[in-house]
């Protein structure tokens, strides 16, 4: 009896060992990689087409081999769309031994998940993340130099539309309408309005809604007496479809533009209402013949549904992140090790030029703020279906 107690102890003891997942996976020969957002609820849409693009190409490294002949093993947490919960799982996943993190997916989510990523120094690529404050505290002058993206930031998305309205439509006055206390919303209309005042537009208008209103008459009534040229609308798909929906019905007639977090919006909205909008877009469905391949394996193995920019982002961003794998597994570091994360680090910001993805074939570079440089696809909906309109 003694020596079989011995025999299920020493058993056990071996199992929790093996369980802790430590060095990164090391003793399965694996790298393990986590992807946090919301796989479920009302921001599922986003959580889950940055989920299955950046597994689909996860899984063709696999398929290849790995890196350095380390399969990447993916530690997936869904957060629900909450913030508390979001941290609560980076710590999860960094408990169970990531070396490098997919996410998060919000805003607000992945600033917070960054205030604990960054003092461990745990690399971290976003696919749609677009706040300034993602990658640099103003308050601080502190970069981030953990935190990539392979989004557009929102200066950079709300100056440009702001750009597109003045030189390409010829709009001389414009409307924002923004979701109040969203870093994400806020940061797309100030940007919006800065560069709309630096290009001689007037902003006759700025409005605002709460959370969870669903009655946006009063604000659209105010614009509408405003009579702008265009309304900028940079807010997420959901409310935005509602937005437009009650200002057609109103008689609001003029162009109304969005940023990226419009993807999805024609399930919100009627193709009439939506006819003649244009929206800033990491990339455009079908323009190449590499991203019609993806979307065409996307559909094949996850349905139509998820498929939008941050799927095609959230892919770049798995393929950045295995840049940085290459890199830190040449290095020679321990998987797992703080040596190991500098070198995926490292990697990432030196070794993302021969990134051909598939919103940046030319390759990845990023500034000194960690953001990508690469064009703005301006999309137009015809028909109830996003359409490319034009690089921008």
């Amino acid at each position: 009896m003694k020596k079989f107690l011995a025999a299920v102890l020493a058993a056990m003891m071996l199992f929790s060992f093996a369980a802790c997942g430590g060095g990164g996976g090391k003793e399965e020969g694996t790298i393990k990689v986590g992807i946090l957002g919301p796989h479920t609820g009302d921001l599922a849409v986003y959580g889950l087409a940055v989920r299955y693009g950046a597994e689909m190409y996860f899984n063709k490294v696999n398929e290849a081999g790995g890196v350095n002949g380390k399969k990447v093993e993916l530690v997936v947490y869904d957060d629900q769309g909450d913030s508390t919960m979001a941290v609560t799982g980076f710590t999860s996943l960094v408990d169970s031994g990531i070396v490098a993190l997919v996410g998060e997916v919000t805003t607000g989510n992945c600033r917070a998940v960054v205030d604990e990523a960054y003092p461990i120094n745990m690399p971290m690529v976003t696919a749609s993340a677009t706040a300034t404050s993602i990658t640099y505290d103003e308050d601080t002058k502190t970069v981030f130099t953990n935190v990539f993206r392979t989004c557009f930031i929102d200066a950079y998305q709300g100056s440009k539309m702001a750009d597109f309205a003045f030189n390409e439509l010829g709009a001389k006055t414009a409307a924002v309408f923004y979701l109040s206390g969203d870093d994400y919303t806020q940061g797309l209309a100030q940007a919006f309005v800065d560069k709309c005042v630096e290009n001689g537009m007037s902003v006759v208008a700025q409005e605002a809604f709460s959370s969870g209103d669903v009655d946006f008459n009063a604000q659209l009534t105010k614009i509408m007496k405003a009579a702008p040229d265009v309304v900028f609308l940079p807010n997420y798909y959901e409310d935005d479809g509602m937005i437009v929906t009650q200002a057609r019905k109103l008689g609001l007639t003029c162009t109304l533009l969005g940023g990226d977090g419009w993807a999805g919006i024609e399930k919100y909205a009627s193709a009439e209402d939506l006819e003649g909008c244009f929206y800033a877009s990491a990339y455009a469905a079908g323009s190449t013949p590499e991203l019609k391949a993806f979307e065409d394996e996307f559909k094949a193995k996850y349905g139509e549904d998820y498929l939008n920019t941050f799927a095609a982002t959230a892919y770049d961003a798995a393929m950045v992140v295995c840049a940085g794998l290459e890199a830190a597994e040449k290095s020679g570091a321990e998987v797992g090790s703080d040596e190991y994360k500098k070198a995926v680090i490292e990697g990432i910001r030196t070794g993302s030029g021969s990134v051909k993805g598939l919103t940046s074939p030319s390759g990845y570079s990023f500034d000194e703020f960690n953001n990508p440089e690469k064009d703005v696809v301006i999309i137009t909906l015809k028909d109830g279906v996003p359409t490319y309109h034009m690089n921008y």
